[in-house]
């Protein structure tokens, strides 16, 4: 299930085409579609050549898989992200649902369900802002809410955050994991083995959910 990439390159161009065809499907087949989008290093580059589909953009709703409780402004803000480098071009069209200041369960759910999600994921097998050590992680691997607060401390940086639940990332009709290095490689083959799912490991929780619409995109050059 994972895909090896040679380079960073690589990893972003297939993960971009991906994702592009991802939404090419959910627009030819149901008039609309919808991107989960995610922050940090990898998916920049995957945003370049994204924003440049020959999609109908006006026809895709956007928003994130997790913010830090930051101004749109800040380096560490994830809808900055993805408003420098993502909603330009042909994708400025796009309708954009962001997470913070005041996430809108009202205006994720016509999203539902999401036909492409994009992820990273931390050595410690976190993914979005599901993070082990969080008090809260057992209520966000099991609710049936869409989104919950994040308490600082947490993460890199360890800043309040606020991010989407399990349920709405596994069940999402396509996703799409990008890791880059040895060590997290070595975290997801634990978790597509099982080995991990007894601690409630994310990663392992969203690879159980999610089943086969994932696609695992790793290349050994760097860290993401």
């Amino acid at each position: 299930m994972i895909e090896t990439c040679p380079d960073g390159a690589a990893l972003a161009e297939s993960a971009a085409r991906g994702v592009e065809a991802a939404l090419s499907e959910a627009l030819a087949s149901r008039g609309r579609a919808s991107l989960v989008a995610t922050g940090g290093r990898s998916p920049g580059p995957v945003y370049d050549r994204l924003r440049d589909a020959a999609l109908d953009w006006s026809r895709v709703g956007v928003t994130l898989s997790d913010d830090r409780c930051v101004g749109a402004g800040d380096p560490a803000s994830n809808a900055g992200l993805v408003r420098a480098r993502l909603l330009k071009g042909r994708a400025a069209k796009a309708a954009f649902v962001p997470l913070w200041p005041a996430p809108d369960p009202q205006a994720l759910a016509p999203l539902l369900p999401f036909d492409a999600v994009m992820l990273g994921m931390g050595e410690d097998g976190h993914v979005a802002s599901l993070i082990p050590g969080d008090p809260g992680l057992a209520d966000a691997l099991a609710t049936a809410d869409l989104v919950r607060p994040v308490p600082a401390g947490l993460g890199k940086p360890p800043l309040a955050r606020i991010t989407l639940t399990l349920a709405p990332l596994a069940s999402a009709r396509r996703l799409f994991l990008l890791i880059a290095g040895e060590a997290k490689r070595e975290v997801v083959v634990r978790a597509l083995a099982g080995e991990d799912l007894t601690k409630d490991l994310p990663v392992a929780r969203l690879a159980a959910g999610a089943g086969d619409r994932l696609r695992i995109l790793w290349t050994p050059d760097g860290g993401s």
